[in-house]
């Protein structure tokens, strides 16, 4: 099963993203299923386009077929692996969908800023005011414009581990940073081994849960407002913020008395596929292993050990602490609907889409989350799926969208990637990150 909260990392990512959430240049709302100026006439039928494919589609499907019934409106989904690249040429050639589910904000802003997205309607806007926090209701705006809304969600940066193990060793649950890398000794000099697992490998996409560690180090390190600038190139990557994240990663990632339990040396991350050390965690051969909320099913598949996941089961997950105890800010991924029609139709649909009655609906058929405040966490399939729930509904957490995911396409899906496989190769930091800016485009 294709799952799309880590999809970038089986698919490519088309270049066509924009770096910052904030463009400016606020659309008119002239766009449409026919092209632009052409918001469409209600039939009955609304279609909707995106990249969540296999049994998530079923999934999806089946989480609105009650409601299709109910007000005799027929929704087509179509998924497609070249959804990034082909969402603008059918935009641009007037054959757009009704909606379109969008994994990376940048591209929706994009589209939006060339008048091909329609503004939010009135009862999406009151959905996202009363429903989404702040941080998320940016992620669908552009200038002072909301041109859709949150749909699902992820959370990234839990550390994986053994509660039976820890007991064994006497540890506990680390609350900072730095607690996190004395247990990470403690591990290592109790068991002569290497504490951590990591799995860089991901095909043409390879290098990517390594920037998920930098951008959970920038933002616990140096704040939301520096991991903005950074995002949108403000401050570049040889920044002293980002340097000092890389360097914080290193302490564990290039550190061969750390990693790379039950695979190899240092250099074995990045031949590593990156849901492999799931079996490691279930066999106890790895202690510590760095992954997003989805990774649950990767421990429980069969194929992997088939472990348990929760507080008392055989693997457990704690968020990486940040620099002092308390922190309470989290990475994450997720979806944007946004609309190219404005018929009767299709702003019933989205209207649905961003309530939390379908959220509801659409969590209770297992193995997904929304950050959908109305959602109650009960309705979730698994004990890791229920705190990621509560952490993002939780109003106190400072969310951050997935960083690579809002750069420009050939820095986020393309050298910020490749640099973190040269890192762990040995290539230095300063290089790396020199390497990475000149990739940035110019305009």
């Amino acid at each position: 099963m294709i799952s799309h909260h880590y999809r970038r990392a089986l698919l490519p990512i088309a270049t066509l993203g924009i770096a910052s959430m904030v463009l400016t240049g606020c659309a008119s709302g002239s766009g449409g299923a026919g092209g632009p100026g052409d918001s469409g006439d209600a039939d009955g039928v609304v279609t909707i386009y995106g990249t969540i494919a296999d049994t998530e589609a079923e999934l999806l499907e089946e989480s609105w077929a009650d409601w299709e019934t109910e007000n005799d409106i027929d929704i087509q989904y179509e998924s497609s692996k070249e959804f990034e690249a082909q969402i603008s040429i059918r935009a641009q050639g007037g054959n757009a969908p009704d909606l379109a589910i969008f994994p990376q904000p940048g591209l929706l802003a994009d589209l939006a800023s060339r008048d091909y997205i329609q503004p939010a309607p009135e009862g999406v806007q009151a959905n996202v005011d009363e429903y989404w926090s702040d941080d998320w209701a940016a992620y669908a705006t552009t200038g002072d414009t909301l041109y859709g809304a949150p749909l699902m969600a992820s959370v990234k940066g839990f550390v994986w581990y053994s509660p039976s193990q820890f007991a064994e060793w006497g540890v506990e649950v680390p609350e900072t940073w730095d607690e996190l890398l004395t247990l990470t000794q403690t591990i290592a000099d109790t068991t002569g081994t290497a504490p951590w697992c990591a799995g860089f490998g991901s095909d043409a996409a390879t290098g990517w849960p390594g920037t998920d560690w930098v951008e959970d180090l920038v933002l616990r390190e140096a704040g939301a407002e520096t991991y903005d600038k950074w995002v949108s190139h403000e401050i570049p990557f040889s920044d002293p913020a980002i340097v000092s994240a890389f360097d914080s990663v290193g302490e564990i990632l290039l550190n061969p008395d750390y990693v790379n339990a039950g695979f190899g040396d240092v250099k074995s991350i990045n031949s590593t596929p990156f849901g492999d050390p799931a079996r490691a965690l279930g066999d106890g051969t790895c202690a510590l292993h760095h992954q997003a909320s989805f990774f649950d099913g990767f421990i429980q598949d069969p194929k992997n050990g088939n472990a348990s996941v929760g507080p008392d089961a055989d693997i457990w997950a704690f968020v990486t602490p940040s620099v002092e105890a308390g922190g309470n800010a989290v990475t994450g991924g997720g979806e944007i609907v946004g609309a190219f029609s404005n018929d009767e139709d299709t702003i019933k649909v989205q209207e649905y889409l961003s309530s939390p009655e379908w959220a509801n609906s659409r969590v209770a058929l297992g193995g997904v989350i929304s950050a959908n405040n109305g959602l109650d966490p009960a309705n979730a399939s698994s004990p890791i799926l229920q705190q990621a729930i509560e952490i993002l509904q939780d109003p106190e957490t400072t969310f951050r969208f997935d960083a690579s995911d809002l750069m420009p396409g050939v820095v986020g899906a393309g050298s910020f990637w490749t640099g973190m496989v040269d890192w762990v190769n040995g290539k230095s930091t300063e290089e790396v990150l020199s390497t990475i800016d000149a990739s940035w485009p110019s305009e």
